[in-house]
């Protein structure tokens, strides 16, 4: 599964083509500077500070892919005019087993990006991919956990076809504040 590549059409004037694809030593650079936005920062749990952080998360993506357990993706713009992608944000379907009747998706757009439905076009790909291809039949459904105080995330569930479940308690350091969880199932 290492060198999968989905692709997502639907390009608009405001809203180019998609591309996902596995993290790979070449995102180091422009990891580090995705983030180095101070909002991003508030809203994930990862610190990239420099190249050497940028590295060992790439590598955590990377075994990800090799247990089989997370499957993070870049998404990149489409540049057709020189053949490469601009990094513009990060799709994950994480908590894999098999059998298991559940995963996690999550995500986060580049500052750069946002605006443009990166986060929503980049999320209803990977859930169709983890229902369609990854899931088999005993993937039931997709949760998307977020901060309650986080209302752009709430857009995106929401855009996506994720609904709103429950709000759960605060459970520090990862979670300090309430949170929302969005469900997604297979015969949404």
């Amino acid at each position: 599964m290492d060198d999968i590549v989905i692709l997502q059409a639907g390009a608009t004037l405001s809203a180019p083509a998609l591309a996902l694809r596995p993290w790979c030593v070449e995102d180091i650079a422009a990891l580090v500077d995705v983030f180095r936005d101070p909002a991003l920062r508030r809203w994930t749990s990862s610190a990239v500070e420099n190249e050497g952080d940028a590295m060992r998360w790439v590598r955590d993506q990377e075994r990800g892919w090799a247990a089989g357990n997370r499957f993070g993706f870049a998404v990149l713009e489409a540049r057709p005019e020189s053949g490469r992608g601009q990094l513009v944000g990060h799709v994950v379907l994480k908590e894999v087993a098999s059998g298991k009747p559940s995963a996690e998706v999550g995500y986060w757009t580049a500052a750069h990006a946002r605006g443009r439905r990166v986060a929503p076009r980049a999320l209803e790909t990977v859930t169709r991919w983890a229902f369609d291809v990854l899931g088999g039949d005993a993937l039931e459904r997709l949760e998307l956990l977020h901060q309650v105080d986080n209302p752009a995330s709430c857009r995106v569930a929401h855009k996506s076809g994720y609904g709103l479940d429950t709000v759960l308690p605060a459970a520090p350091p990862s979670f300090p504040r309430e949170g929302h969880l969005h469900i997604r199932r297979r015969d949404a």
